[in-house]
């Protein structure tokens, strides 16, 4: 991994990270549209703060170090992996942290939930209202009535500091390509991947939730200006946030047994289902070659188990 200066305990955290290596998917479909397809494996990077999450994170920490702060505050629902990345890191530094989660408490906490209080997380459960008031809070120290100590991270550790460290995804691809694709939750990881493309080549999004076309404006107010082609694509849902399809399923299971490559059906693995679909229908011109980006999130599964 391609590292700035940062401080020497997160420095010391990325040093036990492993690389994320591009693997290329042979698939006949692939090869009847002439389309080259590789996947950027960030879920490789750590066995719990893997992809994008930790990626987005990095240089917000580092921030945080720097300006004193000892503790976390972040907000997320019941199997979020930015809040499992987060608590890990604050476990793992001696951090405070602590997660606002939306919607009542259940009775039996999630895989997810069970981690962030075993590793020390202080949760608390707000209404789904008061979790899109906290959306309006996008710097460090925004969030009403924070302490000195405290230091405030947006939903999916949304902010202008996660670029930097998306931007580091992008350097480490050491081939020519076209288009770089990359699933969408808040249009952080996107907006990153846009500021570092090469000039000449597209970047495509796959939105992960219904009517999200909020996401074109996120990703605006991150990057006010860009001389990269970006889009991102709305028809790949599949209902909504967390919703899958027997269709989905199915497509994850076969990657998955063609390639050895484990999907999550939040964001990867709808994201190489619009890929697929659009490669079939022709969208693409042969001779492309396409990166898409997997973005970890593995632990996300066990909700689907539940």
């Amino acid at each position: 991994m391609t590292s700035a200066s940062i401080n020497p305990l997160l420095n010391a955290l990325e040093k036990s990270f492993s690389p994320s290596p591009l693997s290329q998917i042979n698939d006949p479909l692939l090869q009847a549209h002439g389309i080259e397809l590789w996947l950027k494996r960030d879920d490789l990077l750590h066995p719990i703060i893997s992809g994008n999450k930790w990626r987005k994170l990095k240089y917000s920490l580092d921030n945080a170090l720097k300006s004193g702060k000892d503790s976390l505050i972040s907000m997320g629902g019941a199997h979020s992996n930015h809040l499992h990345a987060l608590a890990y890191v604050g476990k793992t530094l001696n951090l405070n942290t602590h997660g606002i989660i939306r919607g009542e408490q259940p009775s039996t906490l999630t895989a997810t939930l069970k981690d962030l209080q075993d590793w020390g997380m202080q949760l608390t459960y707000i209404s789904r209202t008061e979790y899109r008031n906290l959306r309006h809070y996008h710097d460090p120290e925004d969030l009403p009535d924070s302490k000195p100590n405290e230091y405030w991270l947006p939903e999916g550790g949304a902010s202008a500091l996660a670029l930097k460290g998306v931007a580091e995804l992008v350097t480490e691809i050491d081939i020519p390509y076209d288009i770089l694709s990359a699933p969408c939750g808040t249009g952080a990881t996107l907006a990153g991947i846009i500021n570092a493309a090469p000039k000449n080549t597209s970047v495509i999004g796959f939105a992960a939730l219904k009517n999200a076309q909020f996401l074109n404006d996120n990703v605006r107010n991150l990057l006010p200006s860009s001389n990269i082609n970006w889009q991102i694509n709305q028809e790949y849902h599949f209902g909504g946030f967390a919703k899958t399809t027997p269709e989905l399923m199915s497509f994850i299971k076969k990657f998955a047994d063609s390639t050895g490559i484990i999907l999550e059906p939040l964001y990867t693995g709808k994201m190489l289902f619009g890929l697929y679909d659009l490669i079939n229908k022709n969208t693409f011109k042969p001779g492309l070659r396409i990166i898409a980006i997997h973005t970890g999130g593995l632990q996300g599964l066990r909700g689907f188990n539940e």
